[in-house]
């Protein structure tokens, strides 16, 4: 896939109307999210819900976004389960209806027995398995499962797994791990609070929640810093972070969705069991958003 990888891409959130998965209303996002300098769109990630989805859903909306994107858009599709057999058969599904690489966790069901091996025979499997190329996708917080440094390092020489997303902050490991795999090797950071950092290290890019409500500002950052506008890029930086912290760590999902209603795309509700946001955290989100200039 070359260069076109490279880049900011939203971790888009899924909308829901009356408690339905809504594709109507995930295309007229899309269509705006096209007006922006983003690469491409992650389907089905954590932002998205994707635990909360079943497969006919799943499906609807890679197909959706396949449809809706502007050209050159990259599709990237969350597809992991949690036996490689099932994960081979999803994948292969959503790469039917539009996907082009497939962003894949480890399985954490029995994180007690994910050791070295059992994940090394995980990805293996799945990389032999499937008809697009591999994302591996390193989100401790959620799975309890770190991908060991040595593990992504033998994993890059696979034909078929092209990248990772880290989504732990840890710029440390970006450091480590740019200098031991292929040059050819994407690296996202998932974290908006360290993007800058990340390019420094060699970042490809970023797969970013905070891509859903500042994706004018998420690609403004990248773009200074290709440029060797190093001392804007980092400024902008600093600017960013509040409200990425606000967005991922204090207030999750529910505040993401906000946050797109406000900057006028739809959010909505979230699925049981996250709940709304409340009042006083609406105020504070909003607040962020006008420091930022993205409402008034």
């Amino acid at each position: 896939m070359g260069n076109i990888l490279k880049g900011v891409y939203a971790a888009l959130t899924t909308p829901y109307v009356n408690g339905k998965v809504s594709t109507e209303i995930f295309r007229e996002n899309i269509e705006k999210f096209n007006k922006t300098g983003l690469t491409g769109y992650v389907i089905l990630g954590s932002t998205g819900e994707a635990a909360f989805l079943d497969d006919e859903e799943s499906e609807a909306l890679v197909s959706e976004a396949k449809k809706s994107a502007a050209s050159g858009k990259v599709i990237i599709a969350g597809t992991a389960r949690e036996s490689a057999e099932w994960t081979i058969k999803f994948t292969n599904r959503l790469a039917e209806v539009g996907a082009e690489a497939a962003l894949v966790r480890p399985p954490s069901y029995y994180k007690a027995k994910m050791n070295y091996e059992a994940l090394r025979d995980f990805y293996l499997r799945v990389a032999d398995g499937v008809k697009i190329p591999v994302i591996l996708y390193n989100i401790p917080q959620n799975t309890q499962i770190s991908l060991p440094l040595e593990l992504v390092v033998e994993l890059s020489s696979h034909q078929n797994i092209i990248g990772l997303k880290e989504s732990g902050g840890n710029i440390a490991f970006l450091g480590e791990v740019i200098k031991k795999v292929p040059a050819e090797f994407f690296y996202f950071t998932g974290s908006g609070s360290v993007f800058y950092s990340a390019l420094e290290l060699g970042a490809s890019g970023a797969i970013l929640a905070l891509a859903n409500v500042a994706p004018e500002l998420c690609v403004k950052l990248y773009e200074l810093f290709r440029a060797g506008r190093k001392d804007e890029a980092r400024e902008l930086q600093y600017r960013l972070i509040p409200l990425n912290r606000a967005v991922t760590e204090t207030y999750g999902i529910p505040s993401v969705k906000y946050a797109l209603d406000r900057r006028g795309f739809f959010g909505g509700p979230c699925r049981s069991p996250l709940l709304p946001l409340e009042e006083k955290a609406k105020k504070i989100i909003d607040s962020l958003l006008q420091e930022l200039g993205l409402i008034s």
